[in-house]
């Protein structure tokens, strides 16, 4: 912990405490050791106490889905079904429908960017293969990288499933590849909307559910991948969960220009789906980042610490006992909500130590 010592004139010293801020005890600085009887005795006291020292900072959230994205319209076309709020879609259903023919869900990372057809060899023929294995039309389909007659066939068995027309070939605006099933979070275009190349239609999400919180530019060692979080839901339940990433403004719900001047982080809850079951998405949660903690150390307030003269310096607590009261050297660590740990060797729970009167 950074300290700051300044010498006053007469020889007071006063020491700012890093973390909460606050003054420590102004002693008249006798070295480690001295003794005194009920002229020295400090105007109140305060006890050692073993506790658990948290470094913290507490904002609202809002429940949400990891992992927002906007699916666009990759032909020009009429939606003649729109896409429907709230709903989980999986593999092989449709996500919308443009010129009355279904926009298919499929799983893949790689986005579809070509018309694939006989001939034709990539990553993306191998996941399309793997699809149409699973959505059970390879019988005869060996999955590779490759194109060939029994991928079309797999196709236009496909193809006549969704009723179109089975030409063996795969459309650029036919499937839309993500990662895994997805939550549609809004309907962008409504029915009988025009769309065309790079057109929202709709915006999706995982089905893992996430807490956004926003903080201050300032908060950005918060924002670390895997610091710990504690949430108060908006039933009053709490859960635990730490930082995923954090999050462009645009990509969060409701996002208002002030608080693209912030950093908006992505939560994600330890219990996952069961975590945030029944809770009201329109509601705030109490999002409390945990950026530092020490448990079970020895702490005073920090009012209890004096900074010792002389060339050896460091710091001291004055030790209470009956009418009389001693100087012992301390090493000090952690602050946070007014509280500081101490340590060394002449330092032990319950002892009585001399503090500023309140």
């Amino acid at each position: 912990m950074k300290r700051r010592t300044a010498f006053l004139a007469l020889g007071a010293v006063t020491v700012a405490a890093a973390v909460t801020g606050g003054v420590l005890f102004l002693g008249d600085g006798g070295d480690a050791g001295a003794s005194g009887r009920d002229g020295n005795l400090p105007p109140a006291t305060a006890t050692v106490v073993r506790t658990d020292l948290v470094q913290s900072k507490t904002v609202d959230g809002k429940l949400d889905f990891a992992q927002r994205r906007a699916v666009k319209s990759a032909v020009e076309g009429t939606v003649t079904v729109a896409a429907s709020e709230g709903k989980t879609l999986t593999m092989g259903q449709a996500l919308y429908e443009l010129n009355d023919k279904p926009v298919t869900l499929l799983y893949g990372p790689v986005p579809m960017f070509r018309e694939m057809k006989a001939g034709d060899r990539g990553s993306d023929v191998l996941q399309l293969e793997r699809n149409l294995r699973d959505l059970g039309y390879g019988a005869n389909l060996y999955v590779d990288a490759r194109y060939d007659e029994n991928t079309e066939a797999a196709v236009k068995q496909w193809q006549k499933s969704l009723n179109r027309e089975t030409t063996g070939k795969v459309g650029k605006g036919d499937v839309v590849f993500q990662p895994d099933r997805v939550k549609v979070v809004t309907a962008d275009a409504a029915l009988a909307d025009q769309v065309g190349p790079d057109t929202p239609v709709l915006t999706v999400a995982s089905t893992k559910p996430v807490v956004r919180a926003q903080l201050d530019q300032g908060d950005g060692a918060l924002t670390s991948r895997g610091t710990k979080v504690e949430v108060t839901l908006p039933s009053g339940k709490t859960a635990t969960g730490k930082v995923a990433r954090t999050v462009r403004p645009e990509a969060s719900a409701g996002a208002s220009d002030a608080a693209q001047n912030g950093i908006t982080v992505e939560v994600v809850l330890d219990g996952g789906v069961s975590a945030a079951s029944g809770e009201d998405a329109k509601a705030s949660a109490s999002v409390k980042f945990v950026s530092e903690a020490r448990e079970g150390v020895l702490a005073v307030p920090v009012e209890a610490v004096v900074a010792l003269r002389g060339e050896n310096g460091g710091y001291g607590l004055q030790v209470v006992q009956g009418a009389t009261s001693k100087m012992v050297r301390v090493e000090t660590g952690m602050t946070a909500d007014g509280q500081i740990e101490v340590s060394g060797p002449e330092v032990r729970e319950g002892l009585k130590v001399g503090v500023a009167k309140s």
